[in-house]
């Protein structure tokens, strides 16, 4: 019984450095997703987030919690945006430029010249910001995957398993003899 005792320590301890190996992996390939986010490059960045969907997909104790958030391309969209929005035949500055200078302070009269100013415009020239949720990426980890650290874990239960077998074959035993010899 001792013999198992020390080989499920050991296995646990095994599967244990398989699972956080596999954990050490994922950080390494979400470090690589944000580092190639900074560098402004989408087509790294792509192959870095293919890259971790894969790794996680395939291994288990690779949770990211809430995901991975892409916040460099974020603000690179959201500045094209505003820069958009900040040129010079941009609707919107332009019915600024003919609003603005009527009124000395916003008032409804200066609401109303604004939307009228605006609806000589075709909607077309109008921007959309990016959506924030957009740039969220979460993956799921399996359960149990059939590399080291699945099997080494298949291992550690089917160890604990014959333990807990052994242990109530031994209690049956004993009530089994105590039983028997108090009739004789």
């Amino acid at each position: 019984m001792w013999q198992l005792f020390i080989l499920l320590i050991l296995a646990v301890f095994i599967s244990a450095t398989f699972l956080r190996l596999n954990n050490i992996g994922m950080i390494e390939r979400r470090e690589a997703v944000l580092s190639a986010d900074e560098t402004g490059d989408d087509n790294i960045t792509q192959t870095r987030l293919y890259d971790l969907q894969r790794y996680v997909s395939a291994h288990m104790n690779t949770d990211m919690g809430k995901g991975i958030y892409l916040e460099g391309a974020y603000k690179r969209d959201m500045e094209a945006a505003y820069n958009k929005l900040s040129s010079e035949d941009n609707i919107y500055k332009k019915a600024q430029n003919v609003c603005a200078p009527q009124f000395t302070s916003w008032s409804q009269a200066y609401v109303q010249c604004t939307v009228s100013e605006l609806a000589k415009y075709p909607e077309a020239e109008t921007v959309e910001l990016p959506l924030a949720n957009m740039y969220l990426h979460t993956f799921v980890s399996p359960l149990w995957s059939s590399d080291f650290a699945g099997w080494s874990v298949v291992f550690c239960i089917v160890i604990l398993t014959m333990i807990i077998i052994r242990l109530i074959g031994v209690l049956i035993l004993k009530l089994l003899l105590r039983h028997r010899y108090k009739s004789v």
